[in-house]
């Protein structure tokens, strides 16, 4: 069972490692260019008139929110709050769906969402280079 263990360990640690970049670049978007960002919450989320202030506060909580699932810190609600995240994300731009081969890019979400659920069904075997309190070992899990 080691041998399978220490291969989903490091996994995991792979779609984390790749969920936290992907959003991370959205996140550093929102800061070196709110008004971007404004746009897409305006045409994606229909929430319009945010202020550069605005997105960067949201950038901030974001940042913090990122370090905290990639070091694995609260692992419930940090991945759950990234997996809501990013399935908001996901679903917002549904219009996109429809026209596939004019908005192929959008299609890359759906992997990262199921990386997403992924990681947080399996949060508490996700042990690996983590910080986050109480840890289930998952040979233990694997017996249950």
């Amino acid at each position: 069972m080691t041998k399978y263990a220490d291969r989903i360990r490091i996994s995991l640690l792979l779609l984390r490692l790749g969920v936290f970049l992907v959003i991370t670049m959205w996140t550093l978007d929102k800061f070196f260019n709110p008004g971007h960002a404004a746009a897409i919450f305006e045409k994606f989320y229909a929430i319009g008139g945010l202020g550069e202030g605005i997105v960067i506060a949201i950038a901030i909580v974001e940042m913090v929110l990122l370090l905290l699932f990639v070091t694995g810190v609260k692992k419930t609600l940090t991945y759950g709050l990234v997996l809501l995240l990013h399935a908001g994300s996901t679903f917002s731009a549904f219009k996109q769906y429809l026209d596939p081969f004019d908005h192929l890019l959008f299609f890359a979400a759906w992997p990262m969402l199921a990386a997403c659920v992924a990681l947080f069904m399996l949060r508490e075997i996700d042990t690996c280079f983590t910080l986050g309190g109480k840890q289930a070992r998952l040979e233990e899990e694997a017996a249950r």
